[in-house]
């Protein structure tokens, strides 16, 4: 295929053992780019409502983006969707790495997963060969080790292994998967899924090489990035610190989350500030395929108490919030060390934080005790009993049992009002910025499809200035006018929508927001070049933004399928409060008919109904997706 995919859908059943290769239309990967909207498709084509997400007529499906795997920068990401178990919605996870770019090497975009095998096994593909192999060896074994048993057996040491810990077989509902020990679809629980089927791992190896329409051009605006990335402050930053800065910024405002949000003042912050990390841990960075600014971080712990594994790679910024400032915790080596074991056994770090968090505040405000928690003493700051909950929650052991199903969840069993120290939404645990200090990251939160989510359009902060590199490059998608991190106004919401687009666009084409304006160092006129150089496709914004817009419709058509509603689409009770400390203190709670008024504003820029939230029958037929709906 010239044009960097290859209409190729791998189709694999564990029950039993068929394997099936199918061929997209010509025009599907246009219409729908990939990953995440590819998917959708088939969960929607093929699924029926109400499914329980352990069932084996649950389908897990990776799949890749049109741009996944060529040799330009920031491109190598690609997205794990099935029905989720942490939120009874849709589950999606996009991430980077090399897994994504080697199954588009072994011929295909896209990998279905139905069924549940007898016995653990894992798959081992190989271009055409494909076989389910027994993976009884691997069951029980934290993901370094049965990753490197996987390769040893296979006899390919390039192999590329998406993978499950122990969390995962234990159905631990916020389980993730991960590949090269550092590389996480992290949230919604999809590596408690791949548990359900009994799939340890999917193992890839291929040889083949992609085709692209204009490979000197592709290849000119690869190497002209990999010069100059770290002359924009953006590129510099991420490949100096990856997110870790993002702990000063935040701190600054008095928006780090502390001690399960009580506050977003911590007095040992500066103990994790980006300096300290590359100072105190950092002994070099990795990358994803073909992408030069490497803003993945490799440590190493000095203290033998916390000593880590360097393979796994090292904390970035979600993660310090979760296990530092959230957890009362100034000490980067059990931070990293709390990152080691969750990338061992396979969890989410948001969602693993955030509940250890809450059975926290629980414990200290007397709602649980020792009799319920099998004598683990659980307190802010303490290192031990955070480190602790980690393992038994990876084993669902005592205690760890009741958290490995997540807050929502724990909130129902323990009851007692305790539901008010849970910061949720659809049953998903949140990420580490505070929305009262960035109104759209509030729009983000209660709108995701996933659940709350921090990563479905730009911060606010880059659209503050009219003459910063940021909105300058943001105009060229129907940006007009820059907006305030506090205002809630109609401009404010037109933004939103259009980066809500522009970033489900990025996603599901393969993309990594890292690497494009407004969030990245490349120019957006470069970035439809290099998209145009790879496919062939004469393309703009213009199309792509709404190929964006069918994937958040087609989410939208899932989750009300499965029961969601407008009701869903609401923010924590926390950020409905004033400030508790810092220089906000007493301020910024959020208005909750006004933000009412923004989501439904929302809504009708994407020709959704502005009561029902649902895409109107002119959204669906403009869109083409009268037959899914």
């Amino acid at each position: 295929m010239n044009g960097g995919y290859l209409n190729k859908i791998l189709r694999i059943n564990l029950t039993d053992g068929a394997v099936d290769v199918e061929t997209l239309e010509d025009g599907f990967i246009r219409k729908y780019l990939g990953g995440r909207s590819l998917a959708l498709y088939f969960m929607l084509k093929e699924t029926r409502p109400g499914l329980d997400p352990f069932s084996e007529e649950n389908p897990i499906i990776f799949a890749t983006g049109a741009l996944t795997g060529n040799a330009g920068p920031a491109i190598p990401r690609y997205t794990v969707v099935t029905k989720s178990p942490l939120t009874g919605g849709l589950g999606a996870s996009e991430t980077g790495g090399f897994w994504g770019p080697e199954l588009k090497f072994a011929g295909y975009d896209a990998l279905i997963v139905e069924g549940r095998a007898k016995k653990p096994v894992y798959i081992w593909i190989r271009d055409d060969v494909v076989e389910i192999r027994d993976a009884g060896k691997l069951w029980g074994l934290g993901t370094y080790e049965a990753q490197k048993l996987i390769k040893e057996e296979v006899g390919e040491n390039r192999a590329r292994v998406a993978i499950i810990g122990q969390a995962g077989e234990n159905l631990v509902r916020f389980a993730n998967i991960g590949n090269e020990l550092g590389h996480f679809n992290g949230r919604n629980g999809l590596g408690a899924v791949m548990g359900s089927k009994n799939l340890k791992a999917v193992a890839v190896r291929g040889t083949g090489k992609l085709t692209v329409h204009d490979e000197e051009k592709l290849k000119g605006i690869a190497r002209q990035f990999a010069k100059t990335f770290k002359e924009n402050s953006l590129g510099h930053t991420l490949f100096e610190y990856g997110t870790t800065a993002t702990v000063e910024a935040l701190a600054g405002f008095g928006a780090l989350p502390t001690r399960n949000w009580d506050t977003g003042v911590f007095e040992g912050v500066e103990s994790l500030f980006a300096d300290v990390y590359n100072e105190k841990l950092l002994i070099g960075r990795k990358g994803c395929y073909a992408c030069p600014i490497r803003c993945k971080r490799v440590v190493g712990v000095k203290d033998e108490r916390y000593s880590v594994n360097s393979e796994y790679g090292g904390p970035e910024y979600e993660t310090i919030g979760a296990f530092g400032s959230n957890m009362g915790i100034d000490d980067l080596n059990v931070v990293a060390k709390g990152n080691e074991l969750a990338n061992k056994y396979g969890l989410d770090t948001i969602s693993l934080g955030m509940t250890i968090s809450f059975a926290t505040k629980c414990f200290e405000e007397g709602l649980i005790t020792e009799k319920d928690t099998g004598g683990l003493k659980l307190k802010f700051g303490d290192a031990d009993a955070f480190l602790k909950a980690i393992e038994l929650i990876a084993r669902r052991a005592g205690f760890g049992d009741i958290m490995a199903d997540g807050t929502a969840r724990m909130a129902e069993r323990i009851g007692k009002g305790s539901e008010k120290y849970t910061l949720i939404v659809k049953g998903q645990e949140a990420p580490m910025h505070d929305p009262r200090t960035k109104v759209s990251v509030g729009l983000a939160y209660a709108t995701s499809d996933i659940g709350i989510d921090h990563m479905v359009a730009p911060h606010d902060g880059f659209l503050t200035d009219p003459d910063s590199w940021s909105f300058k490059n943001a105009k060229r998608l129907g940006i007009k006018e820059p907006s305030g991190l506090f205002d809630m106004t109609k401009a404010k919401v037109k933004n939103f929508a259009i980066l809500n687009r522009y970033y489900r666009m990025i996603d599901v084409i393969g993309c990594c927001c890292f690497g494009f304006a407004p969030r990245g160092p490349m120019e957006i006129d470069t970035f439809l070049d290099m998209i145009n150089a790879i496919t062939g496709w004469d393309t703009d914004f213009e199309e792509l933004l709404k190929c964006g817009e069918r994937s958040l419709a087609m989410s939208r058509m899932y989750n009300f399928r499965e029961g969601f509603t407008t009701e869903d689409d609401v923010l924590p009770e926390k950020f409905y409060e004033e400030m508790a400390d810092g220089p906000y203190k007493g301020k910024l709670a959020i208005d909750r008919d006004g933000f009412a008024e923004l989501v439904r504003l929302f809504y009708e820029d994407l020709n959704w109904d502005g009561e029902t939230g649902f895409p109107t029958k002119e959204a669906v037929d403009s869109l083409g997706l009268s037959d899914l709906a």
